[in-house]
This record gives structure tokens, sequence and C-alpha cells, in this order.
């Protein structure tokens, strides 16, 4: 059965269309090291049939420290600007995200949750149902790394074992250089690495990685779930065969 997705709304802008699969920031944390979409998606794409998947929403969840910068860095990627004077986020707050990737349509919904304590049990109900994680920290500010640990903790909680892709995000990138910029990243992918995420270095300031940041996000995502259609399709076929050729009856003998 060949899918007749059609796009949703206007058609993406260029910078939102994935045709190759984008690159890791450094292979030392990396979730995956590879160049190109899976085989079985690449063909899936190909043919239209993807079921689907271009009419649901993945969900990307996005915790960290107050004034780490989550706010400024999905603004910088939503609405490309940058604002210094940042409200801190009450409770939780989204924007939807729209793509196209391998020809089809896909959207990312971006959760911004607070970094207040005093929302916390409000934010944490926004995790739940998460495909992609991201915690994040402020590159100047160690203690915020540090903090990441429990960020993650809290948001997996609310997800099943191994369902969420992860990652790691500096923040702020523009403040270091040098010397220190690669001290603070060192430290950071040997956390990463504790952590099974993936590392990213980002300033929502200059722009900086933002928009490679997101595809590779998106990417990651849309294979994930082009994967799990197909497996889902395929799990269901045997079902499908038993109902239009039954297993004959045996014979029984006569009742006692």
């Amino acid at each position: 059965m060949r899918s007749s997705l059609m796009p949703l709304g206007p058609p993406v802008s260029r910078d939102r269309i994935i045709d190759t699969f984008p690159k890791w920031y450094t292979p030392d944390a990396s979730l995956q090291l590879k160049e190109h979409f899976h085989g079985q998606v690449s063909a899936a794409c190909e043919r239209r049939n993807t079921g689907t998947v271009g009419l649901k929403l993945s969900k990307v969840v996005v915790v960290g420290d107050l004034y780490v910068g989550k706010t400024s860095l999905i603004h910088r990627f939503c609405k490309n600007i940058f604002d210094r004077d940042y409200k801190a986020t009450i409770g939780v707050d989204f924007e939807i995200e729209r793509f196209e990737i391998a020809g089809i349509p896909y959207s990312l919904q971006i959760w911004d949750t607070a970094g207040q304590e005093k929302f916390k049990c409000i934010a944490s109900a926004y995790y739940r149902g998460a495909q992609v994680i991201i915690t994040a920290f402020d590159l100047t500010d160690v203690q915020t790394l540090e903090h990441t640990r429990q960020w993650l903790e809290d948001a997996l909680r609310e997800n099943e074992v191994g369902s969420c892709f992860i990652f790691l995000v500096g923040t702020k990138k523009d403040l270091l250089s040098g010397a220190a910029c690669e001290q603070a990243e060192a430290e950071a992918v040997h956390l990463a690495n504790e952590m099974q995420a993936e590392y990213w270095s980002v300033s929502a300031k200059t722009g900086e990685n933002v928009k490679a940041f997101f595809s590779r996000v998106a990417a990651l995502a849309f294979e994930q779930s082009v994967l799990q259609e197909l497996e889902k399709r395929n799990s269901a076929r045997p079902q499908e065969w038993r109902k239009i050729h039954p297993r004959p009856r045996t014979a029984r003998g006569p009742l006692a």
C-alpha cells in the first residue's frame, strides 16, 4: 500500500529540507557514526510508503537549569531571533517546526520547560511521550553541567527505557574560546558518554550550530519513526495472513 501523504500547510522553508543524513558535532560523543539513512528507511521514502509518519508530531523536550538558554536556543531555531532579555519560562511552552525529510513531511513539537524548582512538578507532566530529550547547560557554568544528570533522570522517569534519543547541549559557545572552550567541551563529552547522549555545542546569540543541531535531531527522530512504522506493519502481516488463511481444524473423535 503506497502512502499518499500531502504536506500539511504551505511548503517548508529551504533550510528545513533534509535530503542527506546530517553529520554529528564530534565523533567522540555521537549517537550514530553513519552518513546515510537506514536502507529500509530510504526505500520506504522513495516509495512514499512511510505510513502515518508525516501525519504525527514527534515530541522533543528541552530541560535544564534556569537561564542556561533553553528558550533562546528554541527561538533562534524556530524564529531566527535572539533576545538578551528573555523572561524565565513559567511552566511549559512549545513550538511546532515542520520539515521535509527524504521527501516526507515531518514535524517536531519542541517543548520548552521551566528551569525553576517550583515549576518542576508542572513541567515533569509534559516529559511523558518524548522521542527526544535535550539536556541543556551553560558552557561557562560547570555547575549547570553537573545538574544535567538530575534533569535527565527526571525526564527519563516519565518515559520507557530506551525509547528516547538523548542530547547534551552546551549553550553560549560564543562566550568561550581557545583552551577554556576545549576544557569545557572535554568535560561535557565525558559526561555525555556516561549519559549515552550525543553532545553538541551551540550559540543562540550567533546561531552557531543551531540549525545543524536541530537538523540532526529531526533526522534521527524521523528515521526511528519510520523504522517503528515498518516494524509495526510487518508484525501485523502474519495476523492478517492468518485471518485470510485460517488453520484447518483437527478432526475430533466421537464424544464420550
